[in-house]
């Protein structure tokens, strides 16, 4: 998949915001991940991140409370 859009990934009124914030922390995860198994990534975090997300691997969930 090539660049998917935001608006492909967000579903039910979610906000980029949160996306951007998910898609970073999932990024760092998987350079700790890498770091810590000694493993050199092929692709960037991001974009393995972004891939991950517009694949359904994992999903977006935003606490009501908090958006207001």
């Amino acid at each position: 998949m090539l660049r998917p859009a935001a608006v492909q990934i967000l579903k039910n009124n979610e906000s980029y915001y949160s996306l951007v914030v998910a898609v970073a922390k999932r990024a760092r995860e998987i350079t700790e991940e890498a770091f810590e198994n000694h493993i050199v990534l092929n692709e960037r975090p991001v974009k393995k991140a972004v891939d991950e997300f517009a694949a359904g691997e994992y999903k977006l969930i935003e606490n009501p409370a908090v958006r207001g």
